[in-house]
């Protein structure tokens, strides 16, 4: 990996980050005692950059994932997506947030069980205040994409787990995100289905899709165009893996 330097946001001249984090830190309190999950992280992630976030288990990958996501707040310093400030906005707005610009993809899928293939790919849509008449059409056409076009009445409980992950990436372009947020997405498959499951993500890339990878593993992280490690909270190093 060829390292570029230090966690100094690193913006293309003239380009606005799809995602930026300005000296953020988060800390829990539990008992007596405070938890720095982190500590003063900046960093900037531009369009159509591929990145894997990797680190040890307590590095902090699940909380800056969290923070990314609009999931968790930052103790103190600053988030934007594409320019704009979360730190001021309410509960409701957030959540319109995450369902305009953020895709997640889970290690555990996060199916809904009642719900079959093409209703779990379109419920961001159904959380917005005006659903695109359009959209499931879109779900159809994101089923066919993912290869699940012939599964659309099936529940999550007929699927393999790698036909769920592909429901899982499927729902996150629903809303065509500005970033992709995929937390171990390949944790859970065995080794050819993961294979097929990072092709993808490989393919989403080439296309222009921003996309953040958290994993532990170096193999799956080494995949993604640019690594970002933390230790302690920490940036300790970001590189580019090609």
């Amino acid at each position: 990996m060829t390292l570029l330097g230090s966690s100094t946001p690193q913006q293309k001249l003239g380009a606005q980050p799809v995602a930026e984090l300005r000296d953020v830190t988060r800390v829990y309190t539990m008992g007596e005692t405070e938890v720095r999950a982190l500590d003063g992280i900046s960093h900037a992630f531009q369009h159509g950059e591929y990145w894997s976030i990797m680190g040890s288990s307590g590095s902090g990958k699940s909380t800056l994932l969290n923070i990314l996501g609009c999931i968790d707040r930052p103790t103190a310093g600053d988030y934007f997506v594409r320019g704009r400030g979360v730190a001021d906005l309410d509960d409701d707005e957030l959540s319109e947030l995450r369902g305009r610009e953020l895709g997640f993809v889970f290690q555990s899928y996060n199916l809904i069980p009642q719900l079959d293939v093409l209703e779990n790919i379109m419920v961001p849509v159904l959380y917005l205040d005006d659903v695109p008449p359009e959209a499931e059409d879109r779900a159809r056409s994101l089923a066919e994409r993912v290869g699940l076009i012939d599964r659309l009445d099936h529940r999550p409980a007929q699927l393999s787990g790698g036909q769920q992950q592909r429901v899982a990436i499927a729902r996150a372009l629903i809303n065509d995100p500005a970033l992709i947020l995929a937390d171990e997405a390949t944790g859970n498959l065995d080794t050819r289905t993961a294979e097929e499951i990072l092709e993808l993500f490989d393919e989403l890339h080439e296309e222009g899709k921003t996309i953040l990878l958290v994993t532990h593993e170096e193999e799956v992280g080494r995949r993604a165009e640019k690594t970002l490690r933390l230790r302690d909270g920490r940036v300790a190093e970001v590189g580019e893996n090609r």
